[in-house]
């Protein structure tokens, strides 16, 4: 898949969020290859770290792993890197594809140096690189609370849902991912799985699993059960003379408890309790 952006703007928008947060902030595309980031070095720490190849290796194992994570919630997540310090990473979508990725890092979260430092010294410690160069480079950074990160978060989100809104971010059309998600949607009432999409398309199987998980960040059958919930969650709100039978059948469910068993577990509660208006605010994974 394709992912253009229009640089000149993006790097605007990474400069005022880094103005207004501090943070260095970084677009990857799909497929978690630098675009852009402001400002554009690493910070003493993590160049410290990435000196040892050990090291970089983590980072970048970590980086991916947060990059599948993060399409799986289809948000932001945040979390601890390997060598301690905080980072969040959210998907840039358009419509169910995700087309790149905003990141931010390098964030010292700690109540305070010294507690800080004693997690980082232990994350650390099996590294190559100098322990006193890591220690003089925590202590220059500034002491960030989980209230802050969460703001950053949420600028970050917020800016992601922009590049979409503006087109900054654009897919060619043409592109088999677009193609097949096109289908699914227009399918999901019907018998559709691997063997209809490679038929239709006239790919292989394998090909298919490459362009789930690249651009929906999760296998096909995963995504054609998520996208069968979605729409029975709309129909749910939108349809309320129909039995939640009619809705699991609408929605390509052939059996009724099969229905029930997954969209509890996408949503985490009952079609039925969900029609009630008693569902969560946030959908687990």
């Amino acid at each position: 898949m394709i992912s253009t952006f229009n640089i000149e703007k993006l790097l605007s928008l990474l400069k005022d969020f880094h103005t207004l947060t501090g943070i260095r902030i970084t677009v990857f595309d799909e497929c978690f290859r630098e675009i852009a980031a402001y400002p554009k070095e690493q910070g003493e720490f993590c160049r410290i770290i990435r000196s040892d190849s050990r090291a970089l290796a983590m980072c970048n194992s970590c980086d991916k792993e947060a990059c599948q994570k993060a399409s799986n919630r289809h948000g932001t997540y945040v979390y601890q890197c390997h060598a301690g310090l905080k980072e969040a990473i959210t998907p840039i979508y358009l419509g169910n594809l995700v087309v790149g990725y905003l990141f931010f890092g390098q964030v010292f979260s700690y109540e305070s140096y010294e507690k800080g430092w004693e997690i980082i010294k232990t994350k650390c410690a099996g590294y190559s690189c100098s322990i006193a160069a890591l220690h003089a480079a925590c202590m220059k950074q500034p002491l960030v609370t989980e209230d802050y990160i969460l703001s950053a978060s949420n600028l970050m989100n917020a800016i992601a849902s922009y590049l979409c809104l503006e087109r900054m971010a654009a897919l060619r059309y043409e592109n088999l991912p677009v193609q097949i998600d096109d289908y699914i949607q227009k399918h999901l009432t019907e018998e559709i799985g691997v063997k209809e999409i490679c038929d239709h398309f006239q790919i292989g199987k394998t090909q298919l699993y490459k362009i789930a998980r690249e651009s929906y960040g999760i296998g096909i059958a995963e995504f054609i059960r998520r996208q069968r919930i979605e729409k029975a969650k709309n129909l749910l709100r939108d349809a309320p003379g129909l039995s939640i039978s009619e809705v699991g059948y609408r929605c390509g469910f052939m059996d009724y408890n099969n229905f029930i068993t997954l969209f509890r577990r996408i949503t985490g509660i009952t079609p039925g309790k969900y029609r009630d208006g008693k569902a969560s605010t946030t959908d687990p994974l």
